[in-house]
Parts: C-alpha cells; structure tokens; sequence
C-alpha cells in the first residue's frame, strides 16, 4: 500500500530529520510511529502527503510513485488528523466535516447522508450538533469532528499526527477507544505517529520505533516488548516493560502461564 525506499530528509549536514528508512505499511494495517521529540516520526508520516519532500529514495502508494502524483488529487485522496485538530472557527460542524466531498464534488444528499452517519458512530447527534460552530465544542468533541473530517470522504490512507494528545487523560482514552470500535467499519490504511509507548501498544497493528531519523525496530506490539532488537529499544520500555507486557498478554495466555 504505501512503501518507502531508502528515504532521507535531510535539511542541513548538522539536520538529518530521516536517515535512509525503508518500510512497507500493508493495506488496511495501522502502523504507529513510535519516538520522543525530533525522532523523524512527524517528518516520515509528512512525505506521505508531500508535505515534505524527501531529499532522496521513493515513496510509493499502490506501486506509483508520489512523485507522479499532482500534490492536491494526492491530498484530497489521504485524511489527515493532527494534535490541534484545525478545525475552521467559521465554520459549523457539518460544514467542517463535509470540505473534502464538497471538493471532490460530491451531491448535497451524498454528503448530509455521510455526515449524518459518521455523528452517529461517534455518538453525536446530528440535529443537536450539526449548526455548532467549534468555540461550542469541548476539547473532546472537537478532536472527534477533527477524525470525522479525517475520514469524512472515505480515503484509503489516513495520517494522524498526534491526535489525540491535547486531550486530558480520560477523554483521550475515550476517544481512543471510540477510534478503535471505528476502526473495523472504515477498513483503512493508517499511518499513526505518537511518542506514547502506551497509546502506540493500544493503537498499533505494528509499530516502527525511530531514534535520530533511523527505524530502530518494525514489530507487532508483542512483538517489540518481549523481544526489543537492541539495547536502545529496551532503554525505550525502560521501566514500562512490565505494565507494556500486560497490555499484550491475553487472559488465555495468563492463565496457562499460571499454571506452569
């Protein structure tokens, strides 16, 4: 689905945001990007949408490369979903959420019927929402219109860069976990950048560890905790390793390891 190869950005001799990355996010897969601040994650996920141009390597979306690609039809093709939403201040929440399908010309009933329907699924109700201008909105429920602006046209690849960070921990949960009952009904292809080890074992399909624009190590969640590559990789789980493996193990699994 989306494939880098040999990719680096480079902004200075003394900037290396990326440094030679390879990697395959299969379709329909949620890759996280997992690093601490200045890792390359943001930057890596930015080349996707040609939000930044790598210096050299190719990256390729169903086998084309980007390059070929007109920058506007590529974007209105990707959602993107980042920390402080951005949502228009001018606008209501249908409004916001319907940009993208009026762009891509899309009918009035076509897009109320979509917008309508993705209210529903993350609990809003249309009538009551749908005139509600943004400073109406708790931070919460904005991050929620932010996602369904995401995922509003229905795009096969959707970028998230932190996006749900500003929220306060409980309603981040829960709109993690709203994300996640989604999830299985949009069957997309998603590209998610965090520096929380928790969120990215909690979101993850697979998770890309980077450390000074480099992939450290490319796992399953359960992977990258019981079998971290190096010893830069178990300093990342540091003393999160055992509440991390608790999130990964089942209860079957729990239960056979009590009986040995």
């Amino acid at each position: 689905m989306i494939k880098f190869e040999n990719v680096s950005k480079i902004y200075s001799k003394d900037q290396v945001a990326v440094n030679n990355i390879s990697l395959e996010v299969k379709k329909g897969e949620t890759l996280v990007l997992l690093g601490t601040s200045g890792s390359g994650k943001t930057t890596t996920m930015r080349m996707i949408n040609k939000l930044e141009t790598p210096t050299s390597g190719s990256i390729y979306i169903d086998g084309e490369n980007i390059e070929e690609i007109d920058s506007i039809e590529l974007r209105r093709k990707i959602g993107y979903a980042i920390q402080y939403i951005g949502l228009f201040n001018h606008m209501n929440v249908f409004e916001n959420i319907s940009i993208v399908p009026k762009l891509l010309k899309w009918d009035r009933e076509r897009i109320k019927k979509r917008v309508f329907e993705l209210l529903k699924i993350f609990g809003f109700d249309p009538d009551e929402y749908k005139n509600r201008f943004p400073k109406e909105l708790s931070g919460g429920e904005k991050q929620r219109i932010g996602v369904l602006r995401a995922i509003a046209a229905g795009p096969p690849i959707i970028l998230m860069d932190e996006p749900f960070g500003a929220l306060d921990p409980i309603t981040r949960e829960q709109v993690q976990n709203e994300f996640l009952e989604l999830e299985p009904d949009i069957q997309k292809t998603i590209v998610f950048v965090t520096h929380d080890v928790f969120e990215a074992v909690k979101m993850a399909d697979r998770i890309a560890l980077m450390d000074n624009g480099k992939i450290l190590q490319i796992a399953t969640p359960k992977e990258l905790v019981n079998s971290p590559k190096n010893e830069i990789v178990k300093q990342f789980l540091g003393r999160h390793k055992f509440q991390l493996s608790l999130m990964t193990t089942t209860i079957k699994e729990l239960f056979d390891k009590t009986k040995t």
